[in-house]
């Protein structure tokens, strides 16, 4: 992953990073709410089929619940402080999803996910992963979690509370956010 800081030249609107980035379709690229821009690399084999299962384990309880939509690592949300991002798996509950517009769902929408999961692979620095998940919490995300197959950790994240670190779990809960799920970690961590 590569940041490059911009403000010294350009500070990029909303509509100029959109602009960017749909030019650029085959370049990963997220936005900071400081303004950096951020250039992903594309994910080796080990990471790819962990987040498939990641994604996937959440779309099959998402479409059993009904009560939310999933989203995988492709999708791109424009956070209330501006940044851009895309986590590896986000849900959103149904009533917020559809409040917006069917020209906002179409583009990046501009919500912030009531959950969201990143996986780190090998190219991602542990801080970069941590501060952006805690931007998801200071824009409105009410639990994440970072999912450290490296160190064999996860880092929960909720509003309101300190991070809490789970050494070499087997499952994950939902909690009040997600009732009743439970994500598996076998072949993922």
């Amino acid at each position: 992953m590569i940041t490059l800081n911009l403000e010294s030249i350009i500070h990029l609107s909303p509509e100029q990073f959109k602009k960017l980035a749909f030019a650029n379709p085959d370049t990963v690229l997220e936005l900071t709410e400081q303004g950096e821009l951020v250039v992903m690399p594309p994910t080796g084999g080990e990471s790819g089929y962990r987040n498939r299962r990641l994604t996937q384990r959440l779309g099959i309880w998402t479409d059993n619940d009904g009560t939310g939509e999933s989203f995988d690592s492709s999708t791109m949300f424009q956070l209330p402080s501006g940044a851009f991002r895309s986590p590896d798996a986000a849900w959103i509950s149904l009533e917020r999803w559809n409040a917006l517009t069917a020209a906002q769902k179409e583009t990046f929408p501009p919500i912030c996910s009531d959950f969201v999961i990143e996986l780190r692979s090998e190219s991602d620095r542990l801080k970069n992963l941590q501060d952006k998940m805690q931007e998801y919490i200071n824009n409105g995300t009410r639990l994440g979690w970072l999912i450290d197959p490296i160190t064999k950790q996860v880092k929960i994240y909720r509003q309101g509370q300190p991070k809490e670190v789970i050494f070499s779990p087997t499952q994950l809960d939902g909690e009040n956010v997600l009732p009743n799920f439970v994500l598996s970690l076998d072949g993922i961590i």
